[in-house]
């Protein structure tokens, strides 16, 4: 874990920022057929129902994520991405318990959000699952199959 990490909300204008958010939707797209890719671009981030935060190691970006208002009780995760030299390293631990405790701030009962099935996301799965996420049905506009899926946790 880095220790003197700084989560901070962001209005998605910097150029680390930009660029981390397109890895993540570069990557999204080479992991995931185009219609099956539910990342949000940067100008869908800045809406809002979207609170967005950046996680800084000093001067350099280690990585980013979102909550998005569904309801009165329910939000979901967006666009969690650790920088790619960052990974392994705590980050995306450390922006999910930010999230987690915006979403307490706002007397969410639940937080949800949709990864992917493949391969490439078992390290997306595994930190969800180890802060007690576990794969529930499809919510708004999701479809569960051999791409998608949707985890939920009840706070």
């Amino acid at each position: 874990m880095i220790a003197d990490l700084r989560i901070v909300p962001d209005d998605l204008a910097g150029e680390q920022v930009l660029a981390l958010l397109q890895l993540h939707l570069d990557e999204m797209h080479k992991w995931s057929p185009a219609c099956k890719v539910h990342a949000m671009p940067a100008e869908r981030l800045r809406e809002d129902d979207v609170s967005f935060f950046s996680a800084w190691d000093g001067e350099r970006l280690a990585g980013c994520g979102a909550i998005k208002h569904l309801d009165e009780g329910h939000g979901e995760l967006k666009s969690m991405r650790a920088a790619p030299e960052y990974r392994g390293k705590g980050v995306g631990k450390a922006i999910l318990l930010h999230l987690l405790a915006v979403a307490r701030e706002r007397g969410y009962s639940r937080v949800s959000l949709e990864t992917g099935r493949p391969q490439a996301f078992a390290d997306a799965q595994r930190l969800y699952r180890a802060h007690g996420f576990t794969e529930c049905p499809p919510f708004g506009d999701y479809v569960s199959d051999e791409f998608s899926m949707c985890m939920t946790r009840e706070l």
